[in-house]
């Protein structure tokens, strides 16, 4: 489950709120909040600048059905997580983003993938 991620947000075909609240704590681990909506992500800022480290990506099913996450290493496609969401509800997985990029979708519904490719070393 342990693997780097690049950051860069390739364009999407759908017009999609794609944004990240991207907050560290003391242990230093960088979360990244979303909302799981029919079809697409929202948050509350925009992804930018991420470098290679722990994240714990926190998922909030607004769907109101059956929704899940999933996880990548964007170069390797190796699942670093997965995990299914009930309506209304939330979940988190912590993973290591190498600068490989990472990439995460729905594999539930029908979701596009949200392909992040240009993550920084590690460091500053």
């Amino acid at each position: 489950m342990n693997h780097s991620t690049r950051t860069h947000i390739k364009s999407l075909a759908l017009p999609i709120a794609l944004a990240f609240s991207t907050t560290a704590n003391a242990d230093e681990v960088t979360r990244i909040h979303l909302e799981q909506h029919n079809g697409y992500f929202a948050a509350q800022e925009t992804l930018a600048d991420l470098k290679a480290g722990e994240y714990e990506f926190i998922v909030t099913n607004q769907a109101g059905k059956v929704a899940g996450f999933q996880v990548q290493n964007h170069r390797t496609n190796e699942t670093l997580a997965m995990f299914p969401l009930q309506p209304g509800e939330t979940g988190s997985a912590r993973v290591t983003i190498s600068e490989d990029g990472f990439r995460y979708r729905c594999p539930i519904n029908p979701t596009p993938w949200y392909e992040l490719d240009n993550v920084g070393p590690a460091g500053d």
